[in-house]
């Protein structure tokens, strides 16, 4: 089964809801995440104005690998603060997101033309949770799948 169809059959089995749109939001300063300014109520309007998530699926340009795509499959991602010399309510803040294995395993499996592997180890980086904790606060934690550390080939295709 080609990929597109896999991810039309994939895109079957949601309910039927508004369509939501891709997305990318570059997270400026991991400071955003603790302070109320333009960029984080900014990403709160947007999230208002959007229908609630059924699933999200971030790709993460924080970490590039040597040859290998990987997919969280874990049940909760962890919070991963890669950053250094900021406050320690920054380092202290935890996105507690809802993980979805079973869609994170289909999606590794869609993928495997790109060496795909699965992870339970990684979690969200700051490009993710910094964002989404603002965008999708009102939903309480969607349920997430995550492509956290992708090799150049995969970017190259996405």
């Amino acid at each position: 089964m080609s990929l597109t169809s896999s991810l039309q059959a994939l895109k079957s089995r949601f309910k039927l809801s508004e369509r939501m749109p891709t997305l990318f939001l570059g997270h400026g300063s991991p400071m955003n995440a603790i302070e109320h300014n333009q960029y984080s109520q900014s990403w709160k309007d947007l999230g208002r104005s959007l229908p609630k998530p059924q699933a999200i699926l971030v790709i993460s340009a924080h970490w590039m690998t040597n040859g290998t795509t990987l997919v969280d499959v874990s049940a909760v991602p962890r919070t991963i603060h890669d950053f250094y010399g900021f406050p320690e309510q920054l380092n202290n803040k935890q996105y507690p997101a809802n993980g979805h294995p079973g869609l994170a395993k289909e999606v590794a499996a869609m993928l495997a033309t790109f060496n795909v592997n699965t992870d339970e180890s990684w979690g969200l980086d700051h490009g993710a949770w910094s964002v989404l904790d603002s965008l999708f606060s009102r939903c309480g934690r969607a349920r997430f799948s995550a492509i956290d550390r992708f090799n150049q080939r995969f970017a190259m295709a996405l």
